[in-house]
C-alpha cells in the first residue's frame, strides 16, 4: 500500500510510564496494511511549532485502530501529550519497510531483542509471530528497572520474557546483548533468528554476535527523520550496497548489510 495522508480520530492518549505514552487512533487503512517495523509521520499540533512531523512506529493493531507508543523527549512529543480523544490528528502512513518474517520456516526459533523504546515495533512483531503459533523469546534491556517497557504486554500474548538492567535493579545484571550471548551459549544457535530494535550501540553489538555465530538477524534502526518519505535524505545509513535511507529502504535491514561505525 502506498502511504496516504489523512486525519485520524484519536481514541485515547494515555500515560503508561514515567515518560511513556500510548496513542490509539481510528485508522482502518493503516490497520489493514501495516507491517511490523513500519511507522507513520504524525503532525503533533495544529500550529507550526514544531513544524516537522514526528515519526512513530506502529506498536499494535486492534481492528481498525492503530496504536502508537512514544517517549516524551522534547517539545514535539510534549505537544503530542496534549492531543485529546475525539479530536483528529494528521497522519501519513504506513511508511518504510518492516520485518520479513512470513517466509521464515516454522522450525526457526525467534528471539526478539529490545533496548528501551525499541520495544515499540517489536510488540507488534511478537503478536504476529504468536499468531503463527510461534512462542518467541523476548529480551528487554534498560538502564534501570524504570526503563523496562512492555514486559507485561509481551507476557500477556504468550512470549517467554527475560529482562536485563545495566544497574542490576531487575533481572539479569548487565546489558541485554550480554543476556543474548548468555542465552545463545545455553540453548545453542541452531535455527535461531534474531529481530532487534534499540539504540545503535546495542544493535551494533547484536549484529556482531549474530555475525560471529552465523545467525540471521534483522535490525530496526532509529534515526532522526525530517520528511519520513526519502526526499530529504537526512537519515541515510552506510551499507555494503552504499548509502540507504532509513525511512525508505529501512527502517528494518538485514544486520549483515549495515556498516557499523
Amino acid at each position: 500500500m502506498k502511504p496516504i495522508q489523512f486525519k485520524a480520530k484519536i481514541v485515547r492518549n494515555t500515560k503508561v510510564g514515567p515518560a511513556y505514552w500510548q496513542l490509539a487512533v481510528e485508522a482502518p487503512a493503516i490497520a489493514r496494511a501495516a507491517v511490523p517495523g513500519q511507522f507513520a509521520m504524525l503532525k503533533v499540533c495544529s500550529g507550526t511549532d514544531p513544524l516537522l512531523r514526528r515519526p512513530l512506529g506502529v506498536h499494535g493493531v486492534k481492528g481498525n485502530r492503530v496504536i502508537f507508543m512514544y517517549e516524551v523527549v522534547g517539545p514535539g512529543t510534549q505537544a503530542l501529550t496534549k492531543a485529546l480523544p475525539g479530536h483528529e490528528i494528521d497522519i501519513i502512513g504506513p511508511l518504510g519497510n518492516g520485518f520479513h518474517y512470513k517466509k521464515n520456516s516454522p522450525k526457526y526459533s525467534s528471539i526478539i531483542v529490545a533496548g528501551g523504546m525499541g520495544v515499540v515495533p517489536l510488540l507488534f512483531l511478537a503478536q504476529q509471530l504468536v499468531g503463527r503459533n510461534e512462542k518467541p523469546v523476548v529480551l528487554i534491556g534498560g538502564r534501570t528497572m524504570s526503563h523496562i517497557v512492555c514486559k507485561t504486554a509481551f507476557k500477556a500474548i504468550g512470549c517467554d520474557v527475560k529482562i536485563s538492567t545495566d544497574d542490576g535493579s531487575a533481572g539479569f545484571n548487565g546489558r541485554v546483548t550480554e543476556l543474548l550471548a548468555s542465552l545463545l551459549a545455553i540453548r545453542g544457535c541452531r535455527q535461531s533468528i534474531i529481530y532487534s530494535c534499540g539504540p545503535k550501540p546495542m544493535l551494533k553489538a547484536v549484529s556482531a554476535i549474530c555475525l560471529e555465530k552465523n545467525i540471521p538477524a534483522q535490525v530496526s534502526l532509529e534515526e532522526h527523520m525530517s520528511c519520513g518519505m526519502g526526499a530529504c535524505r537526512g537519515c541515510v545509513v552506510d551499507t555494503i550496497d552504499g548509502y540507504k535511507r532509513v525511512c525508505k529502504e529501512g527502517p528494518v535491514f538485514e544486520a549483515r548489510q549495515i556498516i557499523w561505525k
